[in-house]
């Protein structure tokens, strides 16, 4: 009897390891899924032809590409509760359980048939024939996209999202290895594989090893693209982490959210303002340090009568941060404000100004303040550190203390514990303290991208992570002020320390310590 149980208990071992197989690798979607997932997500259909939705009691009608299931009961199907609706889990298993369906508000009805499902997506009423919330939309769809539709609703709880497997995590990044920007590139690399090293060391996140993947995006917009779809789309990871690449500008945004893959990084320091559902940013970008020290101006140094100058590169994310700070200024009392493109080797600046904000690289800052001084020009200038900060034993002794920079954060943000972390990565990798904005960016990303996927537990998604991300408030990194994100905010840092350079000898003293901006433009 005792060797008859031994099959028997090989078999039931084999079924258990082979199911736990299956829901750690999921079979690929057939192609009616793929359609299903397509229009769950964006509202296409996969005949080409616009998918409609009904709204509200008047029925008004509206494509569906504008309120994609997704939107609202999330990539994974498990409901994102947003303005007072909670809209249902949509598990397969949950909603055809012979035991019926219980609804929030109490009323109870059978489960759900692929018939009852079709009605209510194209209806709004559940199986019961009561009418679902006011809030959902009703569906204009073809017999073959409601089919599409079942089929991958039926598949959702196993779609796991790429890059997510049952022992690994695969994340991507895009840092240059060439040109201008290679240094810095090579610097948040480092930083990037320490902290994969040293969470794999640890044990990694809920068993998964982490693995990471570096492109480099090239001199380009164009390949700047193509790099960034070869991270989403063959290499399939599950989140970019910390990616260096202003040449993607506005196109990084919605690439992301068309394939829902989460970014956690600084992208806002040189400029562009990446607003998106699926970026989130650990430090306060140019846009915010640059009001910082405007707010600090104005109370302080008494310069709103002006004449003001805002100098920036000509490119287009500088551009439009300068524009916004034009506005911010304008909206609060600054007068004479001018902006001016500027390439510190060609273009000669107005003069007579008291103010001069700066923004660019380090070398034209050295030139912008050598021009100015000869000219007997000694106005006050305003930068943010990050693009100035090699650049400071250039700057004429005359500007002492009439150089005020913004810091995401200063030495005494810096905890013991964030201190030694960060000082054991800094000799693992070879690093000194060049660039250390752009480490303390890489450093908080990866910190807060383990966090949440810590609170989105073993069984993570896309989705649970950027819910996780959004609860997370006050969140120390030991290195910074803390960080707090929310369902309508992205960036966790929203200000900056202000601090004054004593010339030549470059002492720094801190004049305002952080504060979160009162106002955005």
């Amino acid at each position: 009897m005792k060797n008859a149980l031994i099959p028997g208990l090989f078999a039931l071992s084999l079924l258990i390891l082979f199911s736990a197989s299956l829901s750690a690798y999921a079979l690929p979607l057939n192609p009616s899924e793929s359609a299903g997932k397509r229009l769950y997500r964006e509202g296409v259909s996969a005949s080409g032809d616009p998918v409609m939705a009904r709204i509200g009691a008047t029925g008004m009608l509206m494509p569906a590409t504008s309120l994609p299931c997704a939107n609202c009961h999330g990539a994974d199907g498990s409901g994102r509760p947003e303005g007072g609706v909670r809209p249902p889990d949509l598990n397969w298993s949950r909603l055809s359980s012979t035991y019926g369906q219980q609804q929030i508000n109490g009323r109870a009805y059978p489960a759900y048939t692929e018939g009852t499902l079709a009605r209510a997506i194209q209806e709004g009423r559940d199986p019961a024939n009561n009418r679902l919330d006011p809030a959902m939309p009703r569906f204009v769809l073809s017999s073959k996209d409601q089919h599409n539709l079942t089929a991958y609703l039926k598949r959702l709880a196993d779609d796991r999202d790429p890059g997510l497997s049952a022992d690994s995590l695969h994340l991507g990044t895009l840092l240059p290895s060439t040109g201008s920007l290679r240094d810095e590139g090579a610097t948040v690399a480092a930083v990037l594989k320490g902290c994969v090293t040293r969470i794999n060391e640890a044990g990694g996140i809920h068993g998964r090893q982490l693995r990471l993947t570096i492109l480099d995006p090239g001199p380009d917009r164009v390949s700047a693209e193509r790099a960034l779809d070869q991270l989403i789309d063959q290499e399939q990871v599950f989140a970019l982490v910390a990616p260096l690449a202003p040449a993607l500008d506005s196109e990084l945004a919605p690439r992301l959210e068309q394939a829902g893959v989460p970014l956690i990084g600084p992208l806002s320091l040189q400029g562009s303002a990446q607003v998106s559902r699926q970026i989130f940013e650990p430090l306060p970008g140019l846009r915010e340090q640059m009001i910082a020290l405007a707010n600090y101006a104005a109370t302080s140094l008494r310069v709103l009568q002006g004449p003001t100058l805002i100098a920036y590169p000509n490119e287009p994310g500088q551009r439009q941060a300068a524009e916004k700070l034009a506005q911010y200024l304008q909206d609060n009392s600054w007068q004479k404000v001018r902006l001016q493109a500027y390439e510190s080797a060609k273009d000669e600046l107005p003069l007579g100004s008291r103010s001069v904000f700066y923004m660019g690289s380090s070398g034209g800052f050295s030139h912008l303040a050598e021009r100015l001084q000869t000219a007997g020009q000694v106005p006050y200038l305003f930068a943010a550190s990050n693009q100035v900060a090699g650049d400071l034993l250039q700057v004429p002794s005359g500007f002492s203390r009439r150089v005020f920079l913004a810091y995401p954060f200063v030495p005494s943000d810096w905890t013991l514990a964030g201190r030694l972390a960060l000082t054991q990565l800094r000799q693992r990798q070879k690093l000194g303290g060049e660039h250390a904005v752009l480490q303390v960016g890489a450093f908080s990303s990866m910190m807060l991208l383990s966090e949440g996927m810590k609170q989105a537990g073993r069984d993570a998604s896309r989705e649970k992570l950027v819910s996780a991300l959004e609860g997370l408030h006050d969140f120390d990194t030991g290195l910074t002020p803390l960080i707090s994100f929310g369902p309508g905010r992205r960036l966790g840092l929203s200000g900056a320390h202000v601090v004054t350079v004593d010339l030549p000898d470059q002492r720094f003293y801190l004049v305002a310590p952080y504060k979160p901006v009162a106002a955005m433009p």
